[in-house]
């Protein structure tokens, strides 16, 4: 199977020297995590992701794309997608741009994780349960929380999403960069620059993310990528036995948790 058989032509873009506060808004609108930066002929530049959005702490209304885009694999639509996959996995790349030809850079459609694991077929000697591909350790926060505290962490900690969970412990939600986004809540810097306190921004439970989306440590890698693929959803909390929060799963954890052990024909429609 090539590249072009499941990517979506036609990406929202954005010129590299357009406003970021443009970016904002296109992200916000279309719920995008990333977006492909082009020049004034459609040929690729880069892309930005909602973390370098989160990144940009002037509100100058002028601030441009050019000069936070990050370099990005070179796709192609006749790429076999298993090697494209792996060239995501390896950038850390949610959605990569697919080009006309390494000799053209014309951007043609753009390939997401989502788009591969809805066509994925999960290898028989994948780890058995989510415990073994999980990340562990994960910072929780709560409902009382300040969204300006959230961000400092997720910027710290490189995080896409902070489940959020009661005074028992146990999850209640999910904040995650795009609720960030999508509310606005957060202004980092000012032109003068004074900083904005944590405590004059909102709490988390005004833009968290609900219901929240479980599994435990023993369900399998197919369970946490049919639950992601059929909510939308970037990542799932894991629990213990007790209901408290052990670890997440997130599409790049499923990704990298089959790539480097499929056959050499792994995909089929299945969902």
């Amino acid at each position: 199977m090539n590249v072009s058989e499941i990517m979506s032509e036609g990406p929202i873009s954005i010129k590299e020297g357009d406003f970021v506060t443009h970016a904002r808004q296109l992200i916000r609108d279309h719920l995008l995590r990333s977006l492909v930066v082009v020049d004034e002929e459609n040929r690729l530049v880069g892309m930005l992701s909602d973390q370098d959005i989160l990144r940009v702490t002037s509100t100058k209304s002028n601030v441009t794309v050019s000069g936070y885009a990050r370099q990005s694999p070179t796709v192609t639509p006749d790429m076999d997608i298993v090697k494209a996959t792996k060239l995501m996995v390896q950038s850390k790349q949610n959605r990569v741009p697919v080009i006309v030809s390494t000799a053209d850079h014309t951007v043609v459609g753009v390939l997401s994780n989502v788009d591969v694991l809805k066509n994925v077929e999960v290898p028989k000697n994948v780890p058995k349960s989510l415990e073994a591909v999980m990340t562990k350790k994960v910072k929780t926060c709560s409902p009382e929380d300040k969204v300006g505290t959230v961000w400092g962490h997720m910027l710290e900690t490189d995080y896409t999403g902070i489940p959020v969970v009661s005074k028992k412990g146990e999850p209640i939600g999910m904040i995650t960069r795009r609720d960030i986004i999508k509310s606005g809540a957060v202004r980092i810097e000012v032109e003068d620059e004074r900083r904005t306190r944590p405590n004059d921004s909102p709490k988390v439970e005004k833009i968290m993310s609900t219901p929240t989306y479980t599994l435990s440590e023993t369900d399998s890698v197919k369970s946490a990528i049919e639950m992601i693929i059929r909510y939308d959803i970037g990542r799932v909390t894991i629990v213990n036995e007790k209901d408290r929060v052990s670890g997440i799963v997130d599409r790049q954890d499923l990704l990298e948790s089959i790539v480097d052990i499929w056959p050499d024909k792994p995909f089929e429609n299945r969902f």
